[in-house]
């Protein structure tokens, strides 16, 4: 079997982990959707594994679906985690437990209106590498926030009494992984995840991560939930996250790329396209 990896990193962790499972039956590529050609007439490799987010990937993987090659995971529901107002709204209307989200069209129209409730969480409304993710608890922090990030449209949450503790949840198929991050919004800041045992979570969390990947129509997917007096609340969902450091993650991803290559599984794909 042919799995490619479309990202500009093929030695990520994972990736490259991944690959060292396959390779010795299996041929392993690379493309960046950034500067790499469509693949010519009959070289489509047997599954794509989507692992950069851009708009240019996005509709390098959507060429590639029209064509009929599977890619995990698709380019629409890929492409529907990147927007955080259409997050919110395909959550909340599913019934998930989303925090409750409000959009702004930039932090310089917001701290104009007075700002928010506070506290605040304000986020990038679309999601990318260094995008911003702050708590801001009085009108000098956003106005601070506003003078660097003055045009950024934004999304607003209220922020939610916790722990200061992030569960992060990845899900690869059918495998289920956990672990804790000290929150970036929660000092003191923490610089790496510990994992944490899948019967150490609340009872009904497991059912709320998987109910995600329906709804998103995502195979490779992370969670971020916070412990609510109890209760799982999702502040971010994420297709192909990194999953560093999780044991036997790298072996999910290798057994659903053949599964998926040999057409035992068939990629989650969104119902109607992405609104994003």
């Amino acid at each position: 079997m042919r799995v490619c990896l479309l990202t500009p990193s093929p030695g990520h962790p994972l990736l490259a982990a991944t690959t060292a499972l396959l390779t010795p039956r299996h041929r392993v590529t690379a493309l960046d959707p950034a500067v790499s050609p469509d693949p010519a007439p009959g070289d489509l490799a047997d599954v794509y594994l989507l692992k950069t987010r851009t708009p240019r990937a996005l509709a390098f993987a959507r060429r590639l679906e029209e064509r009929g090659a599977p890619v995990l995971n698709s380019a629409g529901s890929t492409g529907q985690c990147q927007d955080r107002t259409a997050m919110a709204e395909v959550a909340l209307r599913a019934g998930l437990p989303f925090v409750a989200t409000a959009t702004e069209p930039s932090l310089a129209v917001l701290a104009a209106r007075g700002g928010p409730a506070y506290p605040a969480v304000v986020k990038s409304r679309h999601s990318r590498r260094h995008d911003l993710v702050a708590r801001v608890d009085d009108p000098a922090r956003l106005a601070a926030l506003a003078a660097d990030w003055p045009d950024e449209p934004v999304v607003v949450q209220r922020f939610t009494p916790n722990d200061g503790w992030d569960h992060k949840l990845w899900v690869v198929g059918d495998h289920v992984f956990a672990g804790l991050r000290r929150s970036e919004l929660a000092p003191p800041a923490g610089t790496g995840t510990e994992s944490l045992p899948l019967d150490r979570l609340p009872a009904g969390w497991l059912d709320v991560v998987r109910r995600v990947g329906e709804v998103f129509a995502l195979d490779v997917y992370g969670v971020d939930l916070l412990d609510a007096g109890g209760s799982p609340l999702i502040v971010d969902v994420n297709a192909f996250p990194g999953i560093r450091g999780q044991a036997g993650a790298p072996e999910a991803l290798a057994a659903l790329a053949l599964r998926t290559a040999e057409g035992h599984h068939t990629p989650r794909t969104l119902l109607q396209p992405a609104t994003c």
